[in-house]
């Protein structure tokens, strides 16, 4: 299942996107002390350095998301508003600390990411990254059917190109030669706590390529939960950074792993096993 058209340039975008600072954690200095010192992130509201296009995209998806919310469960939030500041600014908040992981950290181009959105549910953060990066190849896996209806309907509508809808589990497509190793960037937001994560999206990246998870305010104990798995998994965990999300919902964190080396053959497991049975 694929989709539709061409979006205007990511230029603008990443040339006034400014990074959050962010620590930076090699693995064997990734000690409980240190996840606390989380840096000051940035205020600047990411929406406004889109394109008028991009922007004119983003506003239909979020009309049609609540269009179609109304006979469907896709999110909690009903108002347009609301959806921008919760869940929209949240997605585009992801990009500086990608770009800068994957700049420092992977070898290959930017503009040209492979990025799977694992657990896509309503698109977020996927198909917005892809509205926002027109240059890159976005693959949105989501395991739930009428949702993959939806997400073929709103790219229709946004006119986009460089999306690819994947019906499927993370389970299964981790071991399907498409899939498995083959995306610079797997992301996930509000899916799992990071152990399962890990094993959802370590076996989709290349060596070299980045596991990127949006998190809550707080995630200190979670992400040191989840550091003997990432290990397990072939990753390491090299930043966290904080990003506002410019709503009462308050501060989010990006937590982001490189892929160090090939993720073992027997992970991941058989569907359920991840999160019944986390690393």
């Amino acid at each position: 299942m694929h989709c539709v058209s061409h979006v205007l340039s990511l230029g603008h975008l990443i040339k006034h996107l400014p990074c959050a600072k962010s620590h930076t954690f090699l693995r064997r200095r990734f000690h409980s002390n240190t996840v606390a010192d989380l840096a000051v992130s940035t205020k600047t509201l990411c929406f406004k350095s889109l394109s008028s296009s991009q922007q004119d995209q983003i506003h239909l998806y979020v009309e049609t998301l609540l269009q179609w919310n109304q006979k469907m469960n896709l999110t909690a939030t009903k108002e347009a508003e609301e959806v921008m500041e919760r869940h929209i600014e949240d997605s585009l908040a992801i990009l500086p600390p990608i770009k800068t992981c994957y700049n420092l950290h992977s070898n290959g181009l930017f503009d040209h990411i492979n990025l799977i959105d694992v657990g896509s549910g309503a698109g977020l953060p996927g198909l917005v990254l892809a509205i926002a990066c027109p240059d890159w190849r976005v693959t949105l896996l989501e395991s739930i059917n009428k949702r993959c209806v939806f997400l073929e309907h709103v790219v229709n509508v946004t006119g986009l190109t460089n999306v690819k809808i994947v019906r499927g589990r993370a389970e299964s497509c981790g071991h399907d030669v498409m899939y498995r190793e083959k995306f610079d960037v797997a992301i996930a937001r509000a899916v799992a706590e990071m152990r399962v994560l890990a094993e959802y999206c370590l076996p989709l990246v290349r060596i070299g390529g980045l596991f990127v998870a949006a998190k809550g305010h707080d995630p200190k104990e979670e992400v040191q939960n989840a550091e003997n798995a990432v290990r397990i998994l072939g990753g390491s965990i090299i930043q966290i950074s904080p990003v506002d999300s410019h709503s009462p919902y308050g501060q989010r964190t990006t937590v982001v792993c490189r892929k160090d080396q090939s993720t073992p053959q027997k992970y991941p497991r058989e569907a359920g096993t991840p999160s019944k049975l986390p690393l």
